[in-house]
């Protein structure tokens, strides 16, 4: 019954029904039914009222009450803020006044700041929307293609994803009952690698097009430069805090949350970045944007219930071992089942969808659940710029006013893909790139 409501709410989804309530709706009426239909051939509903009600309310009332559960609005808080009291703009003109010179210079400097607002938002969406405003103009005002220019940006945005702290970490976590601290930790290496990759892109395309990525006629004196290094300094605190704090075992990830975000405000009000007006727009996009992912994940956690209540993923490792499949073959599929999905759906919703399932298989494979962690979320990346349903190049299309078309920016992204995969069979291949920092824990 579980694998019939799989298939149901994938075809909910694709109808366009919001993943929650196919989530939710399909979780209730299969638990119902089968709780009715559990002590015979005969239907009893009334019997099936009380279980199905008492299964579908303790799994809520457990994953709400969850403690980790709070780092998802402070750190969307925290991103928001210092979005509005421009601490994550300062990482980019930091980066920027360095480049100038170099080939793809605005480019490079584009994904590096990319990745210092992921450091601290945690959101692939939010950075491409960000830094999209800042970086694309800037870019076509040196006379950057747009593909290049727009392409960039929808990658590097992707770092939100892995780079922690990372909401899809978060939600992975208290789904596979994984520690987030560890979590984090083995995001870092990946993620500058994905960082690497995507500088590499940049230069070699620089280099085989000087044409798309034009010099910039500009120049910085040395004492420019340590300026706007020394502005950037907020940014690298918060990122110490989270990180540093972290691995040196002073802060939980739940308390790098709420310290960051407590100094992130501290230095909007006291720098005088921050006004009342913009403090509250950040409270209402934290508010909406939580709640949205509470919804989700709530949903969800029914849809687990219902799973783990039918079996389906005992019958899926016995038929796996019937046909003695190999490891790395399961992987592959695993990987294949991702990389599809991720062209039509959302991150949070597939990788919810997908956890009641694969988890099992991975845990009964004897394989770490952090390293697949990684391994899911950089799926999960790739999926946010995989054509036709790229959330971040649509993202970057209307930043930009549908200036640029969409096949345009689509274009671009193809030169930045395969590096991606590259590094996907990386972190595949060599679990201690995701494992050396929590293991040294």
């Amino acid at each position: 019954m579980s694998l019939f409501g799989f298939i149901i709410t994938l075809a909910l989804i694709c109808l366009r029904v919001p993943i929650g309530f196919a989530l939710a709706g399909l979780a209730i009426i299969c638990t119902y039914l089968f709780f009715g239909y559990k002590s015979g051939d005969e239907f009893q509903a009334a019997k099936a009222l009380y279980p199905t009600l008492a299964l579908i309310s303790s799994n809520v009332f457990e994953f709400l009450h969850s403690y980790p559960l709070s780092m998802v609005p402070l750190f969307i808080a925290l991103g928001h803020i210092a979005y509005h009291a421009e601490i994550t703009t300062d990482i980019y003109f930091a980066v920027r006044v360095w480049l100038a010179r170099v080939p793809g210079g605005l480019a490079m400097a584009s994904a590096i700041g990319c990745t210092g607002f992921s450091a601290i938002t945690g959101s692939s969406l939010a950075c491409a929307s960000a830094m999209g405003r800042i970086c694309i103009p800037e870019m076509m005002r040196f006379n950057y293609s747009p593909q290049l220019a727009t392409s960039t940006v929808a990658i590097g945005g992707t770092l939100g994803a892995l780079i922690p702290p990372s909401i899809l970490f978060i939600m992975y976590g208290l789904f596979t009952e994984q520690s987030i601290n560890k979590l984090f930790l083995a995001g870092v290496i990946p993620g500058l690698l994905s960082l690497m990759g995507i500088l590499t892109v940049v230069f070699v395309w620089s280099k085989l097009k000087p044409e798309d990525a034009p010099i910039a006629d500009e120049t910085y004196s040395a004492r420019e430069r340590w300026q706007a290094t020394f502005r950037a300094w907020p940014a690298f605190s918060l990122f110490l805090v989270i990180i540093g704090g972290i691995y040196g075992g002073i802060f939980t990830a739940t308390e790098a949350a709420a310290v960051s975000m407590l100094i992130a405000l501290a230095y909007g009000v006291l720098a005088k970045k921050l006004s009342w007006e913009h403090f509250l727009q950040a409270m209402k996009d934290t508010a909406l944007q939580s709640a949205t992912i509470f919804f989700i994940a709530v949903c969800a956690k029914m849809f687990v219930a219902f799973v783990s209540l039918t079996g389906l993923t005992h019958d899926l490792i016995n038929l796996i071992e019937h046909y003695q499949m190999s490891d790395w073959a399961i992987l592959i599929m695993i990987a294949l089942i991702y990389l599809v999905m991720g062209m039509f759906l959302d991150p949070l919703g597939i990788m919810l969808l997908t956890l009641p399932f694969v988890i099992p298989l991975i845990e009964g494979m004897g394989y770490d659940l952090i390293w697949f962690g990684v391994v899911v979320v950089k799926l999960l990346e790739i999926g946010l710029i995989t054509p036709p349903v790229g959330l971040n190049v649509f993202i970057i299309n209307s930043v930009v006013n549908n200036t640029i078309p969409v096949h345009t920016i689509f274009r671009g992204v193809i030169n930045f893909l395969a590096m991606d995969l590259v590094i996907f069979a990386l972190i595949l291949i060599f679990p201690i790139l995701s494992l050396f920092l929590p293991n040294s824990l």
